[in-house]
């Protein structure tokens, strides 16, 4: 079985219908009138660093979540949050405060979270006493996929159940350091049961810091019942490297630079000295 799962926070309740054999109905023991929560994040930031490391891009993520509790919800509060595949170096906060976490998916190898490009496991971790407002934290490193010389990443973006009519919209701001040389950068919205043919381009702005690209992209979602239109989706990611030269790591390329100047020493050596011979 084969569930979309929220993002960030999934509601007790689906928990309990869908995983009853978790047991999280305890989690809610302080809740002060038994009800499940009524979340809201009106805005999100996430940084992505793209960089090379040992000769493969990796993005390396921090995710920042201020998010609100619009009823008299106060307790222990169960998360999962998918991860794309080979993702390492795994760290959540909970207003500053580290959490621990254990693999969701290998305990339940059914709990799968659908992405346009793929299943992707998941993390499961309990937030423990919150009520009124919070700020979660998330960083997680994985390497880019590769699908016919382009380079791809995709960000879950799955906001439906922070909108409402109380709360109409949500905005979540991407800043992506491209530590690489690239090309034919392309961002589109693609929802999780999509192909490629079927996503939408979106607009991104880049500006330069010490060389670096910085792409700076806003997507903007609206409660549909309100707007009438549907929500945009994940966003995916291409780009293609300018040189692949550029992506070995600085080590092996300042390694290459060494051995090409003492080949040239050699040979010159070699040249002066059968010279000196014929004459």
């Amino acid at each position: 079985m084969r569930k979309k799962i929220f993002s960030i926070i999934v509601i007790v309740s689906l928990f309990i219908s869908v995983f009853a054999s978790l047991q999280l109905t305890t989690s809610v023991s302080a809740n002060l009138d038994n009800s499940t929560p009524s979340l809201s994040m009106p805005i999100e930031h996430v940084n992505y660093t793209i960089t090379n490391v040992n000769g493969t891009l990796w993005a390396k993520i921090d995710g920042e979540y201020p998010i609100y509790i619009q009823n008299q919800f106060n307790g222990d509060m169960p998360m999962v949050y998918p991860m794309p595949p080979g993702t390492t170096n795994i760290h959540v906060w909970l207003d500053g405060q580290k959490l621990s976490w254990s693999n969701y998916t290998e305990s339940n190898p059914d709990a799968l979270h659908q992405t346009a490009i793929g299943d992707w496991w998941m993390i499961y971790s309990v937030l423990p006493n919150v009520s009124g407002s919070f700020t979660l934290r998330i960083h997680y490193e994985h390497p880019l996929e590769m699908v016919n010389d382009s380079y791809l990443f995709l960000y879950d973006l799955n906001i439906s159940p922070y909108l409402s009519e109380q709360n109409e919209n949500s905005s979540a701001y991407f800043t992506m350091r491209m530590e690489t040389n690239f090309t034919n950068f392309n961002a589109y919205t693609a929802p999780p049961d999509s192909v490629a043919s079927e996503w939408k381009p979106i607009n991104f702005t880049t500006t330069t810091e010490n060389s670096t690209t910085i792409v700076s992209i806003l997507m903007y979602s609206e409660y549909p019942d309100i707007s009438g239109k549907p929500l945009p989706g994940d966003l995916e990611v291409e780009f293609s490297s300018a040189n692949q030269n550029s992506d070995l790591p600085l080590e092996l390329t300042a390694l290459i630079g060494v051995l090409v100047i003492v080949i040239l020493s050699i040979v010159a050596v070699f040249y002066v000295k059968r010279r000196r011979i014929s004459v």
